[in-house]
């Protein structure tokens, strides 16, 4: 089984709004995130990162401030960055194809929002015939008035658990098995 990790979403613009409107966590949830950059490529497991184009006027606009990945998971130049413009990773970007041709039969999701992009991608790659783990603590998103973030994330846990593997981030460990 050969895996990748599949990084959705993490740009500045989600994290440039006014502090009373932060991700849950944010700054502990991208250390786990780089934890986990770090570890797969230390292991020689490909990192696929996703980024949203929100069009004209989005913060996450293409050739805004907001629409770069975070500084503290620059892509390496060798690595993939798939740009979308919908909530699903995988519609009319070619990430499908891009993993296949990897020889990818099993992705690692990390990221943001969790009941919006990171939801969608777990669902498409799992629809798509991937095997799907989910890295429980190391994906986030806002709360809203009728919700808190922690309670989003962590109905989100369960219910992907039908689908993905739901693993916090201090037990994916990548190895050779990872890459043959």
């Amino acid at each position: 089984m050969a895996t990748a990790l599949l990084v959705v979403d993490v740009q500045r613009g989600m994290f440039a709004v006014p502090d009373e409107y932060q991700p849950h966590d944010g700054p502990a949830a991208v250390a786990r995130i780089r934890g986990l950059v770090d570890r797969a490529r230390a292991a020689d497991v490909p990192v696929f990162f996703v980024q949203h184009d929100g069009g004209e006027g989005d913060p996450l606009a293409a050739g805004s401030p907001g629409f770069a990945i975070v500084p503290e998971l620059t892509p390496l130049a060798s690595e993939d960055v798939t740009v979308k413009r919908e909530v699903d990773a995988f519609h009319a970007t070619g990430l499908t194809q891009k993993l296949r041709d990897a020889g990818v039969d099993h992705l690692v999701v990390c990221g943001m929002q969790t009941d919006m992009c990171i939801n969608a991608a777990v669902r498409a790659a799992a629809g798509r015939g991937f095997g799907v783990t989910l890295v429980s603590d190391a994906h986030t998103t806002f709360g809203t008035a009728q919700s808190p973030a922690e309670r989003i994330i962590a109905e989100h846990n369960e219910a992907l658990g039908a689908i993905a593997a739901i693993t916090p981030s201090a037990e994916i460990a990548f190895g050779a098995a990872d890459t043959q």
